[in-house]
């Protein structure tokens, strides 16, 4: 098995993760949200940066999620807020492998 594939852990099955929906996950301690957006899989860490609040639970809409406790929104694609604040979460490699959603937190 090589390294880069060592660094991908499988959090869920296709199928497990409806379409317009994320899900968390522990990744080794870091808490990921996983979507499925437009038929493509996005992670991001599960926190809002502004309080805490779940991202996992959000609104998902045209590549993006917004918090559900106040509204901030953020890309899926690349972790940016996308109402002006320089504010970001993290963004992690996904890949599908057989039947495997697999996420890169390294």
């Amino acid at each position: 098995m090589s390294s880069e594939s060592e660094r991908f852990h499988t959090v869920a099955k296709v199928g497990e993760i409806p379409e317009g929906h994320g899900r968390a996950f522990d990744v080794d301690g870091v808490m990921v949200a996983v979507f499925l957006e437009g038929g493509t899989y996005y992670a991001i860490e599960d926190y809002c940066p502004h309080q805490g609040a779940p991202l996992s639970d959000g609104l998902v809409f045209d590549r993006s999620v917004t918090c559900t406790w106040h509204g901030w929104r953020f890309s899926l694609e690349d972790g940016r807020h996308l109402e002006g604040s320089r504010s970001r979460v993290p963004t992690f490699p996904v890949r599908v492998v057989g039947d495997e959603i697999q996420v890169n937190i390294d």
